[in-house]
């Protein structure tokens, strides 16, 4: 093995290792804040609402009563469909914003 490499902590530790560890550290604390950070999507002109955590999981549904009196079934399905995919996107972006900065940082 080559002189220096490898070396433990005693003898200065690995300074990409560290660069790792801190950089894992980073991801776990984003990873918390998105799952705490909410995203809403309408559809229907307002009618349906889903909101849903930065870590994509849906936190509420909202169906305006007035709606369901003027729908049929697959009106309702479409609606909810487009919302829980426009909210799905919303999570995405805000991933995105949130962890992208930090792949950055990688070393490779």
């Amino acid at each position: 093995m080559a002189k220096g490499f490898n070396r433990g902590p005693a003898m200065g530790g690995n300074p990409m290792m560290a660069q790792l560890q801190k950089l894992q550290r980073q991801m776990a604390e984003a990873q918390e804040k998105l799952a705490q950070e909410t995203v809403s999507a309408t559809a229907g002109g307002g009618a349906i609402k889903v909101t849903m955590t930065g870590d994509q999981k849906c936190t509420g549904v909202e169906i305006d009563p007035d709606f369901l009196k003027e729908t049929d079934a697959e009106m309702l399905q479409d609606m909810l469909l487009t919302a829980v995919n426009l909210a799905l996107d919303k999570s995405r972006e805000l991933q995105e914003k949130m962890m992208g900065p930090l792949a950055g940082g990688l070393p490779f």
